[in-house]
């Protein structure tokens, strides 16, 4: 089945569409009416609920891209143009229509992995976690023997260069998956997979840091310090400076109280504070000091950077704890 022209004028207005008592903002470049809206999402492992609110003037971009995305797709109804109109929703916050229009591209183009590769990203944005489990599983079984895809950015890095692949983005997510759900076993499968599709620094250094804490999880420490033993500090870098930071933290190369030496308030860092806030928080955990974990992560909680992995682990550890 085909989205027409019409349909999309309903889903474009749907986006924006008052679910409350709102305040009209402004109108976008289709005379769309563009509302000032909080929209629930899904509900945390502590059991808040987890709302997105658009904002049409920081957001403007975003919001811009997405117009394009589905003018493309008018234009040409391809599997990739499909996927772009969900990642652009979900940049907007909005996962709730992201997994609906990944939902789309899986039905209608059932032997294709990439589509079972978001939509998993997206169950995880939300907290459903079993639901992720099986997108990536059936991904990871689809893409078997393929070769691999570098994944294009939606939100490019400094240097304008794609560092990720699909193959990478399935076992890493998969592997986080289980990770929340405390299924070491299996993060650590899922893991080791995906350090043979990490095919640059950046993405083994990302790998690297989620299968040290599986491993520190699962008390085996002797496997985790030889794991982490190539990585030095005069590594070049070029986004995944966080979990580099964390990384050099575990090997001793960087003090811990110097780890959230960024602004947990500036836009472009909140991402940054919220990513080694999790993994400061995990390193005292490890240590067996509890209330320096504990406060830790309840920071991490404050920015309400939702979204981020490290704000879902961080509830993960606190709702444990």
């Amino acid at each position: 089945m085909k989205w027409n022209g019409s349909f999309f004028l309903v889903m474009i207005a749907f986006l924006f569409a008052c679910e409350g008592t709102t305040t009209i903002k402004k109108k976008s470049k289709n005379n769309f009416i563009i509302h000032n809206e909080s929209v629930f999402q899904a509900r945390s492992l502590k059991g808040d609920s987890l709302f997105t609110k658009i904002d049409s003037g920081a957001q403007k971009k975003q919001i811009n891209d997405l117009l394009e995305a589905e003018r493309a797709y008018l234009n040409e109804s391809t599997l990739d143009n499909l996927i772009w109109i969900g990642r652009r929703e979900a940049y907007l916050g909005r996962y709730d229509l992201a997994i609906r229009t990944f939902t789309k591209a899986v039905s209608e183009y059932p032997e294709a992995f990439e589509p079972l590769r978001h939509r998993g990203h997206r169950y995880l944005s939300i907290r459903m976690f079993d639901e992720a489990i099986r997108d990536f599983e059936k991904a990871a079984i689809l893409m078997n023997g393929s070769e691999i895809q570098i994944e294009q950015d939606g939100m490019p890095n400094k240097l304008n260069i794609p560092l990720s692949n699909v193959q990478f983005n399935v076992w890493y997510h998969l592997g986080l998956a289980h990770y929340l759900k405390g299924n070491w076993n299996d993060a650590l499968e899922a893991y080791k997979n995906c350090l043979e599709v990490s095919i640059n620094d950046d993405l083994r250094i990302a790998t690297m840091d989620w299968y040290y804490m599986t491993l520190r999880k699962m008390g085996r420490e002797k496997e985790a310090k030889e794991l982490i033993k190539p990585v030095k500090n005069d590594m070049d870098i070029i986004e995944n400076d966080a979990y580099f930071k964390r990384i050099l933290m575990y090997k001793g190369e960087i003090n811990p109280e110097k780890l959230l030496n960024v602004d947990e308030n500036a836009s472009d860092q909140k991402l940054q504070y919220v990513t080694q806030g999790y993994g400061l928080g995990n390193y005292y955990l490890t240590k067996g000091d509890t209330a320096m974990a504990k406060s830790i992560f309840q920071n991490v909680i404050n920015t309400g950077y939702w979204s981020a992995f490290g704000y879902i682990a961080s509830e993960m550890e606190l709702a444990k704890l």
